[in-house]
């Protein structure tokens, strides 16, 4: 394993995401803070308790699960792509390191990125609500699981995109639409049978669903079943990966 190597992407990615502060933290706190401001205060005050949990707190794991899963996209698609589109990829993939390497060095600083940011989401949702954590350690192994698998997502995304417009596609088209329809801002047993029956194609649920349970101990979905479709997930996106770099493809041609 060339730890050198895998040092030289890490630093060079996290000192980029510095360099770039206000978009990448301040502006995804300022967008959550509205929602609490709207869903957990105006509208909040409104509403019954879910599950025994008041509304403001509800909605906090989602709000977190949505600004995770949107910045692993981005970070690492926008992380392989600017090589890409710069022309230096050649460079990365004639050095001496390997395809694994390479995933690290990439994926790894962009789910720092990912966990930082909702770390600080966490601190920041306790201006406007009070919620507990049950299961910390659940907690922190939920983030950290989400931020690796959508990160190497959006690893997928940075390499299969030819052009600035398609690295917005997925996460704005069909990522972000599918968080708020996984239970981020309700539960899914509030919906008719057959919606409920119907939500649970979206893989969101489940990790909504997790994450919750690791605060409050209520789910839609069974905990295990949660963890385990996103272990799924994750080597499926592992299995691509792999695939990619062993046919080269949008990366030797």
């Amino acid at each position: 394993m060339n730890i050198h190597g895998i040092k030289a992407i890490y630093k060079f990615e996290m000192a980029r995401w510095f360099r770039t502060i206000m978009q990448s933290i301040a502006s995804p706190v300022i967008s959550t803070s509205l929602y609490f401001i709207v869903f957990g205060a105006a509208i909040g005050s409104r509403m019954e308790q879910i599950d025994g949990i008041s509304y403001g707190a509800y909605i906090v794991p989602g709000l977190v699960m949505l600004s995770v899963l949107t910045e692993s996209i981005s970070n690492a698609s926008f992380g392989i792509y600017m090589p890409k589109w710069a022309g230096t990829i050649y460079e990365v993939l004639s050095a001496p390191v390997s395809p694994l390497e390479i995933v690290v060095g990439y994926v790894g600083a962009a789910a720092t990125k990912s966990v930082i940011l909702g770390v600080i989401i966490l601190c920041t949702a306790r201006l406007f609500v009070d919620y507990t954590i049950l299961h910390p350690f659940w907690m922190v192994g939920f983030l950290i699981l989400t931020a690796l698998t959508f990160c190497l997502f959006g690893f997928i995304i940075g390499v299969w995109a030819d052009g600035w417009e398609k690295l917005q596609i997925v996460p704005v088209m069909i990522v972000t639409p599918l968080t708020f329809l996984g239970g981020s801002f309700y539960s899914i047993h509030m919906l008719p049978p057959f919606w409920q029956k119907l939500t649970l194609i979206n893989p969101v649920v489940y990790l909504v669903s997790g994450f919750r349970w690791s605060f409050y101990g209520v789910s839609d979905v069974h905990v295990g079943i949660s963890f385990g479709m996103t272990l799924g997930f994750l080597l499926l996106c592992l299995v691509a990966i792999m695939l990619i770099f062993r046919t080269g493809y949008r990366l030797k041609r």
